[in-house]
Order: structure tokens, then sequence, then C-alpha cells
């Protein structure tokens, strides 16, 4: 069984996602456009990984993203926003993190979608191990995903040393 629906925009959870009512929470007179993006747990170049194990803070992790979100939703027009994310051990191509935004236009919709992911690719406190044949390693911080958030004018702690 999946993750129970809440009214609240953020949802960790170690179970696998149930998505079926999110969809209907961001649908209202004034919305024209829903964005949503699912993103899986893929292996490693060459294979190997075996499991993502994802830990964070319970209560931390949620004021982080809803503030993003409260960052996102005046930015972009947003009417509705919603992140969830799984935590503990995943297997390769599981779900493990579903943005879903709602807004009156469609380019609003998909650009608070496309800010949000990337602002939890790096300002989300998650910490992730890869497990694999050769054991766990925690994973670092890609330059890749900084200048995706740089894209919109938001600095990562990288990038903020990195110009300092």
């Amino acid at each position: 069984m999946g993750a129970t629906i809440s009214a609240m925009p953020v949802h960790i959870c170690e179970q696998p996602l149930d998505l079926g009512q999110a969809w209907q929470r961001g649908l209202a007179a004034e919305v024209g456009a829903m964005a949503s993006f699912l993103g899986v747990v893929r292996d490693l170049p060459g294979g190997g990984l075996q499991a993502l194990e994802l830990e964070h803070y319970p209560g931390m992790t949620e004021r982080a993203i809803e503030a993003m979100i409260e960052q996102a939703r005046p930015r972009f027009g947003l009417h509705h926003a919603e992140v969830w994310h799984r935590v503990g051990r995943l297997e390769v191509g599981e779900p493990i993190v579903y943005v879903l935004t709602a807004s009156p236009h469609r380019q609003a919709a998909l650009d608070g979608c496309a800010f949000l992911i990337d602002y939890l690719k790096t300002q989300g406190p998650f910490w992730k191990k890869e497990h694999g044949p050769a054991g766990a390693q925690w994973v670092d911080a890609r330059e890749a995903d900084d200048a995706a958030l740089a894209r919109w004018g938001v600095a990562s702690p990288l990038n903020a040393r990195n110009t300092a």
C-alpha cells in the first residue's frame, strides 16, 4: 500500500508513492495547466547499482521543501504545488521523487515544476548512499545540478563557495 494523501504540500515517505489523488488536489476553476516530474532511481553508468539509500531529518526536511514551494508559488504564479519524496532503501527503477505544479498557464506550471526539481537536487536536505558490488558510498553534489539551479538565479552552497 502506498503513502496516504494529505492536504500538506510535502510528503516524505518510505512506502512506494501512491499518486492517484495528487492531480485532483491541483484542479481548480482558475487552473489551466498542470505539470509534473517523476524521478526514478537509475543504474550507474556501466551498471552495478544495487540500491540507493536516502536519509533525512524529519521535520527539517519538510520545512525546507515547504520554503522552496513558498518561493516558487509567487515567482511562477502557481495555484498549487506539492512534492513527494521517498526515503529509505530504493531499488533501481523505483520512483524516488514526484513534483506537481498547477497554474493558470502552461509555461508557468512547467517552469515552476522545473524550478522545484532543480532546487530539490541541490538544496533538498537528503543524504544519498549508493550500494554496489564494491560496497556503499555517499553521493557528492554534482556541478551539473548546481548549474541547473543557477539558471534560475539561485546559487547553491557549492556555487557560492566557488565564487567567493
